[in-house]
């Protein structure tokens, strides 16, 4: 499954980067980014909801299109159901398509459309007082969303996003709602 999301990253990225080097008005803009997201996951028996940060690695290949790969690591979320502790965390990488719809006459703002696929994997460790047991799950996140950004200046902007992840082959998960606020640096 690794390879499958590794070998649909750099497909994506070549072929965009391809795309666009013929184009008269060729602007590639390389950036990295650092996201502050609150998620809010749909489980059984329980509905966790988790903070991670996530390190971005992106680029602009016009006004309207880019590529981002992401790194998502989240904290742990412990609770107790009926006299058993459980605590989640979760961890999560992969690629995001994203599209820009550029507003006003300075074209500081854009709204945001993101569609993407990320490897996610969950760490459960349940405690009793008989008993530990630990898990680790994994599987894809087909992911959706919008924002909004907005341009500071030429090496700077913010974002904020919410974004819908559709959890496919994960025991016990969904999906979640992740609401992320980030910042961004243009090379």
């Amino acid at each position: 499954m690794k390879y499958t999301v590794y070998s649909l990253m750099m497909a994506v990225s070549v072929c965009a980067l391809s795309a666009n080097v013929n184009a008269a008005e060729y602007d590639f803009k390389p950036y990295v980014g650092l996201d502050y997201n609150y998620t809010d996951a749909d489980a059984d028996n329980q509905s966790p909801k988790y903070n991670s940060l996530s390190v971005n690695l992106g680029t602009e290949y016009n006004q309207y299109f880019g590529t981002e790969l992401f790194y998502q690591y989240s904290d742990d979320e412990k609770k107790n159901i009926y006299g058993v502790d459980h605590k989640t965390s979760f961890q999560a990488y992969g690629l995001d398509l994203m599209g820009y719809l550029p507003l006003g006459c300075e074209q500081e703002y854009s709204l945001l459309g993101t569609v993407g696929i990320g490897e996610y994997t969950f760490d459960k460790k349940i405690r009793d007082l008989y008993s530990s047991s630990d898990y680790h799950d994994h599987g894809i996140g087909y992911r959706f969303g919008g924002g909004l950004q907005y341009r500071i200046d030429d090496k700077f902007s913010v974002r904020g996003l919410v974004r819908y992840v559709n959890l496919n082959g994960v025991d016990n998960y969904d999906d979640m709602w992740e609401y992320t606020a980030g910042i961004r640096y243009n090379f």
